[in-house]
């Protein structure tokens, strides 16, 4: 793994020019507390009506497709956010449209990145979890699934999720932060936002939040927990596959995916949580430039800064 830190790093007014794909470009997506207000507000609360309609005594048709539209709805809002907030800015169509694409040169060994490492670390999890008495069938496939979606089909939830998400966190959520923190401390709060997010989800029965937080409290502990490595290591893949939105895309559905193909212990999944840490701190660790590095401005600042005192 090829990164570009340095041994004598000290993070003092240290920039990330290069490091950062068309940095100059994020000083543009300059309305982080509209964006978050509106894209947490409108799922918290469209699906706080969705769980209203979940626990109702009488889950008719017309019930079941007024919880799957609250759902959908609260789903789509962030992404509905991002296009009120850029449709009339073209440099920000034409930046998000790009980082559509497909990556370039060496942005497919982060694709490859994307897919394996939810479906390695899953499988280290288990292996490690016989250690602690739990069964090989852990490795069979799941016939059904560990959680319900009311009308909608579960592979849908699990990969239309994925895709609509990451259009809205990684077209504009990630880099209204990142303009002017540090991408560790963007990582970490938007860590935070993000299980927030959730939250009215774990009201809706039968959903998969829902279901988590049925199974007690270390379960419930684990699925913040597991956000922190997630979003560290989903930032990394897609700084330096060029801010490519198609990467965090594909390692959130292989994520989605693999929680679910296999008949993993809940246990495995908290084991799967601390190897994912280890290995999001090692990244961190060894690509501080990234994670550390001052925006843009600012390290122009200091360096001003610097060369004014030198004078």
């Amino acid at each position: 793994m090829t990164t570009r830190a340095s041994t004598g790093w000290s993070g003092q007014g240290q920039g990330r020019t290069g490091v950062v794909e068309n940095e100059a470009i994020l000083s543009e997506y300059d309305r982080p507390v509209l964006f978050y207000v509106l894209a947490t507000a409108f799922p918290w609360g469209f699906w706080s009506l969705a769980a209203l309609l979940s626990r109702l005594p009488h889950q008719n048709e017309p019930v079941l497709i007024g919880t799957l539209l609250l759902s959908v709805a609260g789903l789509l809002s962030p992404l509905a956010v991002v296009i009120l907030l850029i449709r009339r800015r073209p440099a920000l169509v034409a930046d998000v449209v790009n980082r559509l694409h497909r990556p370039k040169g060496r942005g497919w060994f982060f694709v490859v990145c994307a897919v394996a490492l939810p479906f390695l670390s899953l499988m280290a999890a288990q292996g490690l979890s016989l250690l602690f008495g739990h069964g090989t069938e852990q490795f069979q496939l799941r016939t059904g699934f560990s959680f319900s979606s009311g009308l909608m089909p579960v592979w849908v939830t699990l990969l239309g999720a994925a895709v609509v998400e990451e259009l809205a966190w990684h077209s504009y959520g990630t880099d209204t932060l990142v303009r002017k923190m540090r991408v560790f401390s963007a990582s970490l709060l938007f860590t935070l936002i993000w299980a927030l997010w959730h939250v009215p989800l774990s009201f809706i029965d039968g959903y998969y939040q829902n279901e988590v937080v049925k199974s007690g409290l270390l379960y419930t502990l684990n699925f913040p927990a597991s956000m922190v490595a997630f979003v560290v290591l989903m930032n990394w893949l897609y700084f330096r596959s060029g801010r490519s939105i198609i990467v965090p895309i594909v390692f959130h559905a292989a994520a989605n995916v693999s929680a679910e193909l296999f008949m993993t212990d809940p246990d495995s999944k908290v084991l799967q949580t601390g190897l994912l840490l280890v290995l999001s701190t090692v990244i961190v660790i060894s690509d501080r430039t990234l994670f550390f590095g001052v925006p843009r401005r600012r390290a122009d600042r200091n360096r001003s800064a610097g060369s004014e005192a030198r004078r």
